[in-house]
């Protein structure tokens, strides 16, 4: 099969896994109100989850050392076993176990995916093929969870899981399938020490993993809270709260686009500064422009359009850094936006209740810069 048309099919499953990971997020209050704990309970559990993709490099390296297609397969079996025991029995502590679960089989199945096209695609070219992959990280939020807000609204929080379960499986015979076993394109390395070794002693290695850090903790910091924002300020409800998520998702597929468009041609660098900068004004801007309901969403398509340029514009360099040790590198890649998101996650609740959505805005601002410095040191010793 040709790569254009697998950069497609990934495109499409990779939409349904990453809705399954970001439902959660707008319908926060929704889930807990249907298992009866309080917000603060969630947004624990989101901390856990962020945290538990820390654990990526335990795992992604079996990509290096097994294969691609394993990596991915062993992913889609970790993700269907989740969801499918909230199938069985919803509860908190199956949606607990779904979400921990679905946690560690996308880290095990993103990084192989990306490094299974870093493999095949050259550098020069990998900055727009990567983009279309992530298109799946938008489609979630324009087609993913407008429907998902639909199953709750009419059946009950529970609804969606038996779909998940059942996508799953498909999931897995389709890259089973469509995934070659014999790889000419990849050497299998013997030995994961080697690759750690290579990541911890290249200091641009290091700085790229802390751009990934510090973004990912300024859009936690907003994504854990504009759901519970638009509720309190405006009186959202499923239905509406599942259309400003869509609205979001059209943000993050024109991101996705900018970058395709030229990232390539502006060099990665560059569309990382353009990126942080940007997103760091629309942060500031976010809760000023965001007193009515309009200017809320105005708000967040500004922000979730620079954030998607950011981490799209991000990956591709990151395949480079350290060739020899590709999956390895992007799942450390991985772990530093895990300690971003639980990071935002730790601080986006706190800040909230204490303080107001403004000083969620400032607190994003400031890990902004913290990306701007780590991108610096980057670009020094590269």
């Amino acid at each position: 099969m040709r790569i254009r048309s697998q950069l497609i099919i990934f495109m499409l499953l990779r939409t349904i896994l990453n809705t399954a990971h970001r439902m959660v997020y707008p319908f926060l209050s929704v889930f807990a109100r249907g298992l009866g704990v309080d917000i603060s309970t969630m947004s624990l559990l989101m901390t856990v989850r962020s945290l538990l993709g820390t654990t990526s490099p335990l795992f992604a390296p079996l990509a290096d050392r097994r294969g691609r297609k394993f990596g991915m397969l062993l992913g889609i079996s970790v993700f269907t076993l989740g969801v499918g025991l909230v199938a069985i029995y919803p509860s908190i502590w199956t949606l607990s176990a779904a979400l921990l679960l679905g946690i560690v089989g996308k880290y095990l199945f993103d990084p192989a995916m990306q490094a299974y096209f870093g493999d095949r695609i050259p550098y020069e070219q990998r900055g727009t093929a990567l983009a279309i992959t992530e298109m799946a990280w938008s489609m979630a939020f324009i087609a993913g969870v407008p429907a998902v807000g639909f199953l709750i609204n009419s059946f009950g929080w529970s609804s969606p899981f038996p779909i998940f379960a059942a996508f799953g499986l498909l999931i897995f015979l389709v890259i089973w399938r469509i995934v070659p076993s014999e790889d000419s394109h990849h050497e299998l390395t013997t030995n994961s020490r080697d690759g750690y070794r290579a990541v911890f002693t290249s200091v641009p290695a290091l700085a790229g993993i802390s751009i990934a850090l510090w973004a990912s903790a300024a859009n936690e910091v907003v994504n854990i809270i504009f759901g519970v924002w638009l509720e309190d300020s405006f009186g959202l409800k499923i239905i509406a709260l599942a259309g400003a998520s869509a609205v979001i998702g059209i943000s993050e597929l024109s991101g996705e686009g900018l970058v395709a468009l030229t990232t390539d041609r502006l060099g990665k660098p560059l569309a990382l500064t353009i990126g942080l900068v940007g997103n760091a004004l629309a942060s500031i801007l976010l809760p000023f422009i965001g007193q009515t309901q309009t200017g809320a969403l105005v708000g967040l398509f500004l922000f979730y359009i620079t954030f998607e340029y950011v981490m799209v514009s991000h990956i591709p360099m990151m395949t480079e850094l350290v060739p020899s040790a590709r999956a390895t590198m992007l799942s450390m890649n991985v772990t530093g936006h895990a300690l971003g998101r639980a990071l935002g996650a730790f601080l986006a609740g706190i800040i909230y209740q204490q303080f107001g959505f403004l000083f969620v805005a400032l607190t994003a601002v400031l890990l902004n810069v913290a990306g701007l410095l780590a991108l610096r040191i980057m670009k020094k010793r590269t």
